[in-house]
């Protein structure tokens, strides 16, 4: 048998931390192995028990989610943990610095369990996770913050179809989605999605998702 999804829960309310725990403990491929109130109890428990997966809060004590984020999966992290944000509608500017500090995606906190639970998997397998429905009012709303990034996506050679493919990766849309706007395979695009991420030195979607904000693709 395949050894359960291993998951730290993250959040100062204790509430609903139970609440994600209980959820999470009753599948039998997942399993919880920590719980905490804040982010600095966050990343010492994952440096000792090495969790598949965090599901972080953003804002509580001690150590914000967002630092916590960046010293578990930012940049130059030896052992990069993947981390899902959990967060409100009135924290979305927390969840795009979130993003850039190495998370590899966000859910809602009213979400129903269903997608909590897909999120965890999702995140899991190395795949990225954005909600479609909230990607641009969580990214584009701050994009006029964002710094432009060096260079642009024709300097580095993405083609004409690999830009359209990476503007529909930043308005939410998934591989199935994206397949049937361009009238495509899906793996055809699962294609071209790995040569943007390659050609872009991205990891995943949730960066990808960045730079296009910040390059000026989607505005």
């Amino acid at each position: 048998m395949t050894a359960p999804i291993r998951v730290l829960v993250c959040d100062d309310q204790p509430l609903i931390r139970t609440g994600f725990a209980t959820i999470i403990g009753a599948q039998p491929d997942l399993e919880v192995v920590g719980e905490c109130g804040d982010g600095r109890a966050a990343v010492d428990l994952a440096g000792r028990l090495r969790p598949d997966v965090v599901v972080m809060d953003v804002r509580m004590p001690v150590l914000d989610g967002i630092k916590a984020t960046r010293l578990l999966a930012g940049v130059g992290v030896e052992q990069p943990v993947k981390v899902l944000v959990v967060t409100t509608f009135n924290l979305d500017e927390y969840v795009y610095e979130a993003l850039r500090a190495g998370a590899s995606g966000f859910l809602l906190k009213d979400a129903p369990p269903a997608q909590l639970l897909h999120g965890i998997r999702t995140v899991a397998s190395g795949a990225a996770l954005l909600a479609p429905e909230v990607t641009r009012q969580l990214v584009g709303r701050y994009a006029a913050r964002i710094r432009p990034a060096e260079g642009t996506p024709d300097e580095v050679g993405l083609t004409p179809r690999e830009l359209e493919v990476l503007r529909l990766i930043a308005d939410g849309l998934s591989n199935a989605e994206i397949a049937a706007r361009l009238v495509i395979s899906q793996e055809t695009v699962k294609t071209y999605v790995s040569r943007i991420l390659t050609k872009l030195d991205l990891r995943d979607r949730v960066q990808a998702v960045v730079y296009a904000y910040r390059s000026g693709l989607v505005t």
